[in-house]
């Protein structure tokens, strides 16, 4: 199973859980409605990945940068910086149908991660920044969530077990886009204006994969 970093330890998430539709301008970039109740979805383990790649196959990705978060005995236990890859093309083809969006988010290497690192006291002064070559992409925080970190781990645990070193990844805020080979990523969590941790990548040309057909 693939690992990810956790206050220095090895650890291996059985899954990871995303909330979509968090970020009320990302909504609104995409053209989307604003939920009545939190989206939720999974990625398995095998989505993870220190890989940034433009595209899969025929379907180019698009970056989506998170504040995800670990758990712990049931809690939210280390904060990092992840990025959800989306084929954004096959998302809109899936949605068009009213189909699930599994093919288009939980393909292998969809999710990419900082180390994770011990909450601060007030995980609600939490927000990320994402730069790419140079210029700033993404920012946003708990303050902009529709539905905070807090919340989130109330509800997910309302349906499913939370194994420890499971990840949450709690939603994009607005400033999405296509991801180009070269093109430099850097990521940070920050508190109070004080970078916790970062990780960047540098984007690599497109990986062969079985095309879904619809």
């Amino acid at each position: 199973m693939n690992t990810i970093d956790v206050d220095g330890r090895t650890c291996r998430p059985s899954k990871i859980l995303c909330v979509g539709r968090n970020y009320r301008a990302h909504i609104e970039e995409l053209g989307n409605e604003i939920p009545e109740s939190m989206v939720i979805f999974h990625k398995p383990n095998s989505a993870i990945s220190d890989t940034l790649r433009s595209a899969i196959d025929d379907q180019p990705l698009h970056y989506e940068s998170e504040l995800a978060f670990t758990v712990k005995a049931g809690n939210l236990h280390a904060v990092g910086f992840g990025l959800d890859l989306t084929k954004r093309r096959l998302q809109s083809a899936l949605k068009a149908k009213g189909l699930p969006w599994e093919r288009a988010k939980a393909f292998d290497g969809s999710a990419l991660f900082s180390a994770f690192i011990p909450l601060p006291d007030n995980i609600e002064g939490l927000s990320l920044q994402l730069d790419v070559d140079g210029e700033l992409r993404q920012a946003g925080g708990t303050s902009l969530m529709i539905y905070t970190p807090a919340q989130i781990i109330r509800e997910l645990k309302t349906f499913t077990t939370l194994e420890d070193g499971d990840i949450i990844m709690t939603g994009t805020p607005a400033g999405v886009g296509e991801i180009t080979a070269g093109q430099y990523f850097e990521g940070k969590v920050l508190f109070a204006g004080k970078t916790l941790v970062s990780e960047s990548w540098t984007a690599v040309a497109s990986a062969n994969a079985p095309r879904a057909k619809l």
